[in-house]
């Protein structure tokens, strides 16, 4: 039986690798971030640069043939009024669902630190990432079942009689259509109950880290509730909120497939990207258009960095 020190021949050289990472723990370092480090270099940021760099190439009315003739045109046409009108009707959607998901999603998150205990913050864990578990594409598709006529949405509003609230909703411009399943209300409803869980947690990290004695200083020294929570707690809870508009904003911005099964025509930017690179093959423009989401979360990111909001992640 052989002792620890005194290994077989064909255990030699990794034992002297060994010994080699042992006395030089950065070289250790370098390994074991090689592959990860590649994966990004090469294929996230590959496949990204070879996007943009195609976003400058020709494509050809007539032929629908792409050449390799560099041109800025397909950044001109992106301030055509059609497709600028794409991208503003993108932008306004993911606003208007940012902004809802953090009032709906700032209560829940929280009633979830600061008063459920126990098996009750559990359920409340489980009820918020529940709608995570399922598909995405199968809930998109409930939904637009959910919300046609005589759907289980008309069913309730009709018991509560609320029917005409929700016809004059629907004959408001750019927010109704001909049934909530063909409007713009059904599909910010639909956007919102997809991304508010994104919302909820990085809120509900935030409100965790408020040390409690700031709030008990805060009504030893004659706030009132209400005081406390506009002076204490949402000046502190607001890069989670930050954190959160990360996600609901961008992953809005960049949705497909809820535009095209749910809501009224018009293209948005990853519909636009989807019918320029499938249907008819220009994949510069529609490169050209991947570019205004890049550059619009870049410029985001920079404003959410200097709120604090990667401090809440």
């Amino acid at each position: 039986m052989s002792s620890p020190n005194h290994f077989p021949n064909q255990w030699m050289p990794l034992r002297r690798l060994s010994d080699l990472f042992w006395r030089q723990p950065k070289l250790l370092l370098l390994v074991l971030l090689l592959p990860p480090l590649a994966w990004f270099g090469i294929v996230y940021l590959g496949s990204l640069l070879a996007l943009l760099w195609q976003s400058f190439y020709t494509f050809d009315d007539f032929t629908m043939a792409v050449t390799q003739q560099l041109t800025l045109a397909n950044y001109q046409a992106l301030f055509d009024a059609a497709n600028y009108d794409v991208v503003l009707r993108t932008l306004v959607m993911a606003c208007a669902v940012t902004l809802a998901s953090a009032i709906l999603g700032f209560p829940i998150a929280y009633y979830m630190a600061r008063y459920a205990k126990g098996w009750q913050k559990g359920a409340m864990y489980v009820a918020v990432m529940l709608p995570m578990w399922a598909s995405y594409i199968v809930k998109a598709y409930a939904w637009t079942v959910i919300l046609a006529k005589g759907g289980v949405v008309y069913w309730f509003y009709n018991q509560l009689g609320l029917s005409s609230v929700i016809d004059a909703l629907l004959a408001l411009p750019s927010i109704g259509g001909n049934s909530l399943s063909t409007s713009n209300l059904g599909r910010f409803t639909v956007f919102t109950y997809i991304w508010l869980p994104f919302m909820i947690l990085p809120i509900q990290a935030s409100i965790e880290r408020i040390p409690a004695n700031l709030i008990q200083a805060s009504a030893d020294l004659g706030a009132t509730p209400r005081q406390t929570f506009y002076t204490v707690i949402l000046p502190l809870a607001f890069p989670g909120v930050v954190a959160g508009s990360i996600f609901t904003f961008s992953l809005t911005l960049g949705d497909y497939i809820i535009p095209q099964l749910i809501g009224p025509s018009g293209l948005y930017i990853g519909t636009m990207v989807y019918t320029m690179q499938g249907s008819i093959g220009n994949m510069p423009l529609a490169a050209a258009f991947t570019v205004v989401p890049v550059l619009i979360i870049a410029l985001y990111l920079t404003i959410a960095r200097r709120l604090g909001a990667f401090d809440a992640l």
